[in-house]
């Protein structure tokens, strides 16, 4: 008898470590944060049972400091409602709605100065040099003045080049996010006869993308997922100004393993709205005009988001919207990449003989659950475009709201 006492004692122990062990995992993979609608209790999806008590409810006065409501609370999140995982942070909001698209829309963007891309050596008189590098600019650089003019094109840096004469040029630039000054002296090339700095700048960008949804309250809308990059240096791009404009699909590069396939498309002219913000999680702005609005939507919250079938509502042509069969493989919260919250797998076969499956200029379609909008599609796995990545939809309305909030602001100023 003692013996078996013994055993079960040891199997308890054993147990116990290993619920811990799956604790501290779960609290590493949950995020701190949650929103809930009003009237709703947090209820997260996983495999395992994980249950959401309510410990706190948030003291009215401190949270006008932390921008919080009366009706916001802590929650503790317990394993099989036993094993404490964490302490989380849980707003209570009003549903949201918006109206999905998957249109195809162009993107125009001008930078907030201008981005070097790449650097030359210029034939001066004594042999080749580069002065942009003997002045220590680095590619991925974003120049913003130069001799205290402020710079945004191509044209305005060769002229402040060429009117220098040789002589030194304060040049104002950021560098991942910081600012730096540097000292830049052009030389006049011996072919050209010209003054010069052995630099490539760019200052704008245009393509296209697929709109995900818009805000018939706010007039907001929401693209790609993903932030548009530079071409070369694969670094974001800092929006001076831009607009979308409307677009249609001329034909399609399909997709094959090792290769991303591409919606190839042109812009029709007709101006949709102003880009207001290019970011890691996608690019937002303002309609000119309010879009038809027949089908408006639920936003999921990430917590209602679970593995299991779902749908694409993409453009592949120009009859418009449709939408296609697709699976939510895994939903990842603790992700470190803003746009990678899901991993997707087309299903419909539709789709995959047209495209392959996920290419480029579907960024941005919406993925849609159980009547909700859940997300966006934003990468491809390019050794396998049947798969891909999507981001939250209530991350991507989170941004749209700060996003209309801010240009209102700046109206009223």
């Amino acid at each position: 008898m003692k013996k078996l006492v013994k055993i079960f004692a040891v199997l308890m122990s054993v147990l116990s470590i290993s619920a811990l062990s799956t604790g501290l995992i779960y609290s590493e993979s949950l995020p701190d944060y949650y929103q809930v609608n009003k009237g709703d209790d947090l209820n997260i999806q996983s495999k395992l049972s994980i249950s959401a008590k309510s410990i706190d409810k948030v003291d009215a006065v401190s949270d006008k400091q932390d921008g919080l409501s009366a009706d916001d609370y802590e929650a503790e999140l317990k394993l099989f409602g036993l094993i404490p995982i964490k302490t989380v942070q849980v707003d209570v909001i009003d549903e949201m709605y918006v109206v999905p698209s998957g249109k195809t829309f162009g993107i125009k963007i001008f930078t907030q100065g201008v981005m070097v891309v790449g650097m030359t050596d210029v034939d001066s008189d004594s042999g080749l040099v580069n002065p942009a590098k003997k002045a220590g600019i680095k590619i991925g650089d974003v120049i913003v003045t130069m001799n205290g003019t402020q710079v945004n094109s191509n044209e305005t840096v060769a002229k402040v080049i060429e009117k220098s004469g040789g002589k030194e040029i304060d040049v104002v630039l950021m560098r991942r996010g910081k600012k730096c000054s540097v000292k830049l002296r052009p030389i006049k090339s011996a072919m050209e006869n010209k003054y010069k700095a052995g630099l490539w700048v760019r200052d704008s960008s245009a393509g296209i993308g697929t709109l995900t949804f818009y805000n018939p309250t706010t007039g907001a809308f929401g693209g790609l997922g993903h932030a548009i990059c530079d071409v070369d240096t694969g670094l974001l791009l800092p929006l001076e100004s831009g607009e979308i404009v409307d677009a249609k699909i001329n034909s399609i590069n399909k997709g094959t393993s090792g290769k991303a396939g591409e919606l190839c498309g042109v812009f029709t002219g007709e101006r949709l709205g102003d880009l207001l913000s290019n970011c890691d999680m996608g690019v937002y702005g303002v309609m000119d005009k309010p879009m038809a609005s027949k089908n408006i939507m639920k936003v999921a919250l990430k917590q209602e988001v679970k593995t299991g079938k779902a749908k694409i509502l993409t453009s592949i042509d120009n009859n418009g919207p449709k939408y296609y069969d697709c699976l939510i493989e895994k939903v990842k919260y603790s992700s470190n990449e803003a746009a990678q919250n899901m991993v997707i797998r087309v299903m419909d076969k539709e789709l995959i003989s047209k495209t392959g499956g996920i290419v480029q200029g579907m960024s941005g379609s919406p993925v849609i659950q159980n009547g909700k909008l859940i997300g966006a599609v934003t990468h491809v796995f390019v050794n396998d475009p049947t798969k891909g990545y999507a981001i939250f939809a209530e991350t991507m309305l989170e941004m749209a709201q700060g996003v209309a909030e801010s240009s209102k602001l700046k109206d009223a100023s």
